[in-house]
């Protein structure tokens, strides 16, 4: 897996209602999350995941969430739900991934919890498997979800990274920050959902839009400086 040459990916994860994900399409975000992990507050139904991807269908990519199910469980959302990519954010080995894509015929995101040097390591066994790695901070020992907590990771650890690794970011990512992030680690793309939320499951029209913003002003400041160099 190499770095796609294409501009900046921006994903808003967690979207639960079509006000909300109107406002995501609106200011231009290339993929949307629906969060099927039971526990997040972020989990949608079904039936209200449906009814979400019909609006977003031919206007953005459509990405589904899901921690640790089998390939049977992952088969049965996609004839469902028909997204675009699936999201594997829980403790996924690299065979199961590989299992899963077959199952489904879908592209891959594998996300990683980062916290220290010795996870960078981990992410070598996943390149070849999956589609897309998205790097997240590692979650609480205690916690009841692996992502959204709104915490970020020390960025400067991924200096480490193969240049050519196509990679999204996520964990603690917000308007104010994002474009610091950016700046710092070159993602493939950036995921936000806890960073665009005035409460834990509750997204933020305004914050959407100023994500987005705020990313894209980071994309296009990289993209001058390099032409300056």
């Amino acid at each position: 897996m190499q770095r796609p040459a294409s501009p900046l990916t921006i994903k808003i994860c967690g979207l639960s209602t079509p006000e909300t994900l109107r406002a995501a399409l609106d200011a231009g975000a290339d993929m949307i999350g629906l969060n099927f992990h039971p526990k997040s507050p972020r989990h949608v139904t079904r039936e209200r995941a449906v009814e979400l991807a019909g609006l977003a269908r031919g206007r953005t990519q459509i990405v589904a969430l899901i921690v640790d199910w089998n390939e049977k469980q992952a088969a049965e959302l996609v004839e469902t739900l028909r997204p675009d990519w699936l999201q594997l954010h829980g403790r996924e080995t690299p065979e199961q991934v590989r299992a899963i894509k077959v199952a489904t015929g879908l592209p891959t995101i594998k996300a990683l919890g980062i916290a220290g040097a010795e996870d960078i390591a981990a992410i070598e066994s996943y390149r070849e498997v999956a589609d897309r790695i998205l790097l997240d901070a590692k979650p609480p020992k205690d916690a009841a979800y692996p992502g959204g907590h709104g915490k970020p990771f020390d960025w400067t650890l991924l200096g480490a990274l193969d240049p050519a690794l196509g990679f999204m970011l996520s964990g603690g990512l917000d308007p104010a920050n994002v474009g610091h992030a950016i700046a710092i680690t070159r993602p493939w793309g950036v995921d936000v959902s806890s960073g665009v939320e005035s409460a834990p499951g509750v997204k933020d029209i305004g914050r959407i839009r100023d994500f987005v913003a705020a990313a894209r002003a980071a994309t296009a400041a990289g993209t001058a400086e390099a032409g300056r160099t």
